[in-house]
């Protein structure tokens, strides 16, 4: 049997087994290199075959479940389902089915089921391709979807949910000129000024990727930065910084930018992405609460949940349960304390997070300004292009959510404020 295609589709089923039994998640795995020995073909294959059966999960499950009697181990179950997402999306049958069972023929443990695989697979490929438009949307875990249904109503949670299973365009933050950066990539002028491209293809072989004319960023990830509004000379305080965006976005204004992140690893990425743009800041590897000094502006992009990022990171509901989530909202109210120690009288700081839960955003300003007596909300900071006044909330704040701009092909989900200090 031919090994095309094994690699590949062997790391993804191991992607799959970690993220699912053991509540690691993607990013970690792929930072830890256990995707280092393949070639860049294969290596991109696996994340994406892993991606895409994350998205479908539930198709998949529901395709499969007709063929089966009692669902088998994990690492077989993952077989089955990668081969049903490969087999619905149009991938050759001869070819899916003899891989899967070729992987799971060689298997220590579990090389007995490959009948199994072999007689499931071929009935998903006889009538799975044809059932598969007609399943629903994939919903979210219960743990999620409540609350989430909770805060924004059920229609909302359904168009989310449509934002995760959507395509995800990649949009890019032009250093300078947005026409000519779209121009160039074949990509379009989003309202907010970032640029978005339907069919990237390879990054690093766009055009002005070499030059640092830009930087991959959610076009929702580059509005905080954007309602904050450095000027050249301001000295800014971008904490929380990695992987960078907002530290080029910041840089970009002409202020004096301190980056700030704990992680040394993360901080090297930002290093190296302000070398590529030919950008100015000074990075720092740092605990937010040992900083000193006062500011003209602070950006704190707080650690979160990452639940608005789902559309670009489905691994999150099958690798969390929510469990950690009240330790991060503690440790944001803290994060949001000290840093207006580190703001000037009369500074103003923007806080914002990458998630769709109201505890870590809407109610953290609420809380925050009940506080501090010398804190307000600053809600003209908000009027930035491309922002819709609908989408700020009562307490002054910007939600912003995956249903959102469905037309376009979506955004990520981010909360952000703009706050004043007496």
């Amino acid at each position: 049997m031919s090994d095309i295609g094994l690699p590949a589709r062997r790391s993804a089923i191991f992607l799959l087994d970690q993220i699912i039994g053991e509540g690691k998640l993607m990013s970690e795995l792929i930072g830890s290199g256990v995707l280092d020995r393949l070639d860049p073909a294969d290596r991109a294959r696996a994340q994406r075959l892993a991606t895409e059966t994350l998205r479908s999960m539930e198709r998949a499950d529901r395709i499969l479940q007709r063929h089966l009697q009692k669902y088998p181990p994990l690492t077989v179950r993952n077989a089955l389902r990668v081969g049903t997402v490969e087999l619905c999306q149009g991938e050759a049958a001869h070819g899916v089915v003899n891989a899967m069972v070729g992987l799971i023929s060689k298997h220590k443990r579990y090389g007995h089921l490959k009948g199994l695989v072999n007689a499931v697979l071929r009935k998903v490929a006889d009538k799975g391709p044809e059932q598969w438009p007609n399943l629903r949307t994939p919903r979210l875990p219960k743990w999620l979807r409540g609350p989430l249904v909770e805060a924004w109503g059920p229609e909302a949670v359904l168009g989310i949910e449509a934002g995760h299973y959507a395509s995800v365009p990649l949009d890019l933050s032009p250093k300078a000129d947005a026409e000519a950066v779209a121009k160039a990539t074949g990509g379009a002028v989003l309202s907010t000024g970032s640029v978005r491209l339907a069919d990237a293809g390879q990054v690093s072989n766009l055009p002005g990727f070499t030059g640092g004319d830009w930087w991959v960023q959610d076009a929702a990830a580059a509005i905080p930065a954007r309602v904050l509004a450095a000027k050249p000379g301001e000295k800014i305080l971008d904490l929380c910084a990695a992987p960078g965006g907002k530290t080029m976005q910041l840089a970009a204004t002409g202020a004096d930018v301190t980056a700030v992140d704990i992680s040394k690893g993360r901080m090297e990425r930002v290093a190296q992405n302000l070398v590529r743009t030919q950008l100015q800041a000074t990075t720092q590897v740092a605990d937010v609460f040992d900083l000193t000094g006062q500011y003209d502006a602070i950006l704190l992009d707080a650690p979160c949940s990452a639940t608005g990022t789902i559309r670009r990171h489905p691994d999150l509901p099958f690798a969390k349960d929510g469990s950690e989530f009240g330790m991060l909202i503690e440790l944001q109210g803290r994060m949001l304390d000290h840093a207006l120690t580190l703001l000037k009288p009369g500074g103003r700081m923007v806080f914002c997070t990458c998630s769709l839960l109201p505890d870590e955003g809407e109610v953290q300003i609420e809380e925050a300004l009940s506080r501090h007596s010398g804190l307000s909300v600053d809600r003209a900071a908000l009027d930035v292009p491309g922002v819709d006044p609908a989408w700020v909330t009562e307490e002054g704040g910007l939600r912003l959510r995956p249903d959102l701009w469905a037309e376009l092909g979506h955004m990520d989900g981010f909360y952000v404020a703009a706050l004043q200090k007496s």
